[in-house]
């Protein structure tokens, strides 16, 4: 039997008892329990910080380039839909069953698998860092972004997300923005006051209609949507304030800091983030794990979606085993054959660039 179909093999397993085992955002720690005695079965020592957990390759060199492979094993909650039990593993025609399966256990034990191929190899052009983390689907502080300071210089990375296997070489970043438009109040049947919800609305079309100078090639356009509106508290009262919700998909032409400054040069109403730190991200196309990944015959494509690429500040490619459709549905599944293409296509991407 050769090194990866072996490795497949023991992915499998490893990925059946992780289903096993509840493990949604903050929750993880018996996951990461079983990563770091299924890891301390082959003779690697995991750190860990919480429930995250990383490591290097045997003969970690500090004058080489670094590699990440990470991907995360929390879950979201099962939703009402589910006709099975989520944490039964089961195998049936071809599908692995259960929460998380798909997202995004089969890309973690692919990721897994391929780390271990390379772990024991001398000579290599790189070096290799394992991080399997927590909290991603809650955008959590204390998954991935936590241990990026532990993590050492990291050259470009592999975020393991499930794609079909093709390239997603830039991903959408997030801010959500809540604005207040203040007025003054008044009562309705008199000439007083100032209507916020009249002073927004200025800000609103702003918010419609601007386009940014700068387009992506991946993307086009940042994507701006108010989604959220409140004002008002009896119909006889002029509004004192409006306030509103602004959803903005930031591309990688811009940094989140740029929008966010741009956005408050031209609105007049006081903008607040929730947050910035989900950045866009991307690789140039011709980045040679790129080019390696179209020459086994892989697409390349922007995603929508978000994921721990966006706590990344160096050029990073989401691709893994699965489909997103299938992310977060009732009776979630991944085809073992998935995880099987998973690892043989992640060691022959990676070995056109180590060896």
């Amino acid at each position: 039997m050769s090194e990866t179909a072996t490795l497949f093999q023991q992915a499998v397993k490893l990925l059946q008892e992780l289903i096993s085992i509840p493990s949604f955002s903050k929750e993880e720690d018996k996951t990461a329990d079983t990563i770091q005695e299924f890891m301390k079965g082959h003779g690697i020592t995991m750190h860990r910080k919480l429930n995250n957990l990383w490591a290097w390759n045997k003969h970690f060199d500090p004058a080489k380039p670094t590699i990440l492979l990470n991907s995360h094993h929390d879950t979201v909650k099962p939703n009402s839909g589910y006709t099975r039990d989520p944490y039964d593993a089961k195998i049936e025609d071809g599908k692995l069953y259960g929460l998380g399966s798909n997202d995004a256990g089969g890309c973690l034990v692919s990721l897994i698998a391929t780390f271990l191929y390379f772990y024991n190899k001398e000579d290599l052009k790189y070096n290799f860092c394992l991080a399997t983390t927590a909290e991603e689907e809650i955008s959590g502080i204390n998954g991935l972004e936590l241990i990026i300071p532990e993590l050492g210089q990291l050259d470009f990375g592999i975020v393991g997300e499930p794609t079909l296997m093709q390239l997603a070489i830039a991903e959408r970043g997030l801010m959500v923005l809540d604005c207040t438009a203040h007025g003054k109040a008044g009562h309705a049947a008199r000439e007083e006051g100032e209507n916020a919800i009249y002073n927004a609305l200025a800000d609103i079309e702003w918010f419609m209609s601007f386009r940014f100078p700068k387009e992506s090639e991946v993307f086009g356009p940042i994507k701006m949507s108010v989604t959220i509106i409140n004002a008002g508290s009896q119909h006889n009262v002029v509004p004192a304030s409006c306030v509103f919700t602004v959803d903005v998909r930031v591309t990688d032409a811009y940094r989140n800091e740029e929008v966010l400054e741009i956005i408050r040069q031209h609105v007049k109403c006081d903008v607040k983030p929730r947050s910035i730190r989900l950045k866009p991200s991307s690789i140039d196309k011709e980045h040679p794990i790129v080019q390696v990944g179209i020459a086994l015959g892989r697409t390349t494509y922007g995603s929508p979606t978000t994921s721990d690429q966006s706590l990344l500040d160096i050029q990073s490619i989401k691709v893994g085993p699965g489909d997103s459709a299938r992310s977060h549905t009732a009776d979630e599944f991944v085809y073992v054959d998935e995880i099987r293409e998973g690892i043989e296509l992640y060691v022959k991407m990676l070995e056109q660039l180590v060896f």
